[in-house]
């Protein structure tokens, strides 16, 4: 048993094949972190940009012009 052990660690250590498909696995999770975000962020301001937008109009609308 302890054999089996002492091989599978070493050919777990030794084993490379599923490398690059961690390492891109990692750069997607990166860039969708950044990219949600950026949305998040984009929103908050695009929901103030269209508040600030609305109390605008609706002064306009208030002063009876």
């Amino acid at each position: 048993m302890r054999d089996f052990m002492v091989r599978f660690i070493v050919r777990f250590i030794r084993e490379e094949q599923g490398q690059d498909l961690v390492e891109y696995a990692l750069i997607v999770a990166a860039v969708g972190l950044a990219l949600i975000a950026t949305v998040n962020q984009l929103s908050v301001a695009i929901v103030s940009l269209y508040s600030s937008i609305t109390q605008g109009l609706a002064g306009i609308g208030a002063g009876g012009l």
